[in-house]
């Protein structure tokens, strides 16, 4: 916004006056670089306009809002927007609760005042991103709205993408990726595609992606593809130091209520018991992990994975005979 414009500075003012009730003259002077005399006629212009300013008692000539009163529209940057959209779309605790009403509306409202390509960048959002049965919220970075955005648009026209992947590291790679989905897990975004450095799929966390590009080559969807499902499966298996495979004597439904779908991959076994898969960086941790689940269990690999059980069943036997 350009300050150096009256008509700019009020609104500045207005914005001001709704971060900050109670303001004081000079430091609403100070604030938009003018003099104290300029604020009053700002005072005055909003007054005219309907807009209840009202000074405060004292000697420091504060100004705020009446309370109650129901502010005009404010007004976004497009990342705000986008952004703000991104925000309401993760309210819903999963994907059957949808938005509450009152949520609904602010974003309908949103929608609205957009001008077309913001308003298209939020409908492409809203329709492509994926929401899991049950969502366990963690507080995760924020990717770019700018990179959500573009990433459904293109997942929308099934267009393939360009991007930059940081990792931890401070390292980047270049990738293009056909983009099957985007989904919302554990309050992360991911986007699931087919990653054409790699040749095979791959699930990338989108806030650790830098910037985006839509090519122009299309692709085709693959079909009956679950994107929650395929994200949750992807984390599983995303470390990449060991390969876990485990025999459970239960069954899968019972398997399912004990063990989140990000910990391991779950199969139905031909005698009714249950293959558990999943990948590990620290064995001692997950065989902690693994024998903490309430059945008698088969370790298939790797072998190390047995020593790391007995080494921990062993610690507990110590705990257990201490005073």
């Amino acid at each position: 916004m350009d300050t150096t414009r009256p008509a700019s500075r009020i609104l500045s003012l207005l914005e001001i006056l709704q971060d900050r009730p109670g303001i004081s003259g000079p430091e609403l002077a100070e604030r938009l670089d003018v003099s104290t005399r300029t604020v009053r006629r700002y005072i005055v212009t909003l007054q005219d306009m309907g807009i209840p300013v009202e000074p405060n008692a004292g000697r420091s000539g504060g100004y705020a809002l009446r309370p109650g009163f129901r502010l005009p529209p404010l007004m976004f940057s497009a990342d705000e927007a986008i952004g703000l959209a991104m925000a309401l779309l993760t309210i819903p605790a999963n994907r059957h609760s949808g938005l509450p009403a009152p949520v609904g509306q602010a974003l309908a409202k949103i929608e609205r005042v957009l001008p077309n390509d913001l308003r298209d960048g939020v409908a492409a959002i809203r329709s492509q991103v994926s929401l899991p049965e049950y969502a366990d919220w963690d507080t995760p970075g924020f990717p770019q709205p700018a990179v959500l955005a573009a990433l459904a648009q293109a997942r929308l026209g099934r267009h393939r993408v360009w991007f930059r992947y940081g990792r931890p590291t401070g390292d980047e790679s270049a990738r293009e990726v056909d983009p099957y989905g985007i989904g919302n897990v554990n309050g992360r975004w991911y986007l699931h595609g087919y990653c054409h450095l790699r040749q095979d799929r791959r699930t990338f966390r989108i806030d650790r992606i830098r910037r985006v590009d839509v090519l122009p080559q299309e692709f085709e969807m693959p079909e009956d593809l679950n994107v929650i499902k395929a994200i949750q499966e992807s984390l599983a298996m995303s470390w990449q130091n060991w390969m876990v495979e485990i025999e459970l004597d239960c069954p899968i439904d019972e398997a399912r209520e004990e063990i989140p779908p990000t910990f391991a991959i779950l199969d139905e076994l031909p005698d009714g018991r249950t293959r558990m898969r999943a990948s590990t960086s620290n064995l001692g941790w997950f065989a902690s992990r693994a024998l903490a689940l309430p059945w008698e269990m088969t370790i298939i690999s790797p072998p190390e994975l047995r020593i790391a059980a007995r080494t921990h069943a062993e610690r507990l036997l110590r705990a257990a005979k201490s005073r």
